[in-house]
C-alpha cells in the first residue's frame, strides 16, 4: 500500500531494483490483478510474501452479517496459503451502526476468532490481531492497544493467533513497550510494521501516516523492543499517504528504503 500506484508488475519490479526481498500485500490489488497470477508473478520474481492484509471486520451483530464475515475471512486465509504467506492481519471492525457497546464487539471477535484460528491452521495460516488508534474505534476498529489485541489473542494457541505491531497506532501508548515483551514471551508478534506520525492529519485521518523519519516515532526504539522481544521477522512499512501515492511509486520505494536505512536500523 506504499505504493499503491505500482500496479502488481511494476511493484514486483520495484522491489528488485530497489532491493526489497519481500513484499506484504493487500487483498484488492490482488484480486484485481488475479491470485494465481499474483502468487506466480511473486515467486517467480524471487520474493517472499510477507503478510496479507485484510480480513477482520468481525463485529456484525445479525447472523447474517456474521456469516459474511466468516465466509470473507476464510476466503482471506485461502489467499494468504495461496500466496505463500503465513500471516493474515485481522482489523478487527469498529461498533455496528447505532451500537455503543464497547465489550460485546470485541467478545465477537473473540467468537470469531474460535472459528477461524482451527480454520487458518489448517491451512499453515496464522491470524495477527492488529490494534488501530483510539481515532479509528468507532467506525473501523474497536481493539485500541496492545493489551486489548493481546487479551483476545491469548485465549487461542499461539500458532492460530497473535498480534501485529504497528507503530503508527501505538506509539503514543506507554504501556506498549512492556506488552511488546509479553507478546514476544508468548512467540505471538506475528508482523511488526512501521509508519511515522506527523501532524496535522488529514480530513478523514485514515491517510495521514507519515514517511520514515518525518514525524514523532522513534522508529528505531521500537525496532528495538521487537528485537528485545525475540522477534526476528520481517520489518514492514505500512504508509497510507494521498502525497506518497501522487508521487512515482519507484521514486517513493527508494526513497523509502533510503528512510529505512537511515530511522530503524
Amino acid at each position: 500500500m506504499t505504493v499503491k500506484q505500482l500496479s502488481m508488475p511494476e511493484l514486483v519490479d520495484a522491489c528488485r531494483e530497489s532491493g526489497v526481498p519481500a513484499v506484504g500485500l493487500w487483498r484488492a490489488p490482488v484480486q484485481e490483478y488475479g491470485l494465481a497470477r499474483t502468487a506466480k508473478l511473486v515467486r517467480e520474481a524471487g520474493l517472499n510474501v510477507t503478510t496479507l492484509c485484510r480480513g477482520g471486520f468481525l463485529t456484525a451483530v445479525d447472523p447474517a452479517g456474521r456469516a459474511r464475515a466468516l465466509d470473507d475471512n476464510r476466503l482471506a486465509v485461502d489467499e494468504a496459503a495461496t500466496l505463500g504467506t503465513d500471516t493474515l492481519v485481522l482489523v478487527s471492525g469498529g461498533l455496528p451502526a447505532g451500537s455503543k457497546d464497547l465489550h460485546g464487539a470485541r467478545e465477537r471477535i473473540a467468537d470469531a476468532l474460535a472459528e477461524l484460528g482451527p480454520y487458518a491452521e489448517e491451512r499453515g495460516v496464522r491470524l495477527a490481531v492488529e490494534p488501530l488508534h483510539p481515532m479509528f474505534a468507532s467506525d473501523r476498529c474497536v481493539v485500541s492497544t496492545l493489551t486489548q489485541a493481546l487479551d483476545l489473542a491469548e485465549r487461542f494457541p499461539a500458532h492460530q493467533v497473535g498480534v501485529a505491531v504497528d507503530t503508527y497506532h501505538l506509539w503514543w501508548d506507554d504501556r506498549a513497550p512492556a506488552e511488546v515483551a509479553r507478546a514476544g514471551a508468548a512467540g505471538r508478534i506475528h508482523t511488526f510494521q512501521l509508519a511515522d506520525w506527523t501532524t496535522p492529519l488529514p480530513e478523514g485521518v485514515l491517510n495521514g501516516r507519515g514517511q520514515l523519519g518525518d514525524g514523532a516515532v522513534d522508529l528505531r526504539a521500537w525496532r528495538g523492543y521487537v528485537e528485545a522481544a525475540g522477534y526476528t521477522g520481517p520489518v514492514e512499512v505500512e504508509l497510507f499517504n494521498d502525497a506518497l501515492w501522487s508521487r512515482d511509486g519507484r521514486e517513493v520505494l527508494a526513497e523509502t528504503v533510503a528512510r529505512f536505512l537511515a530511522h530503524a536500523v
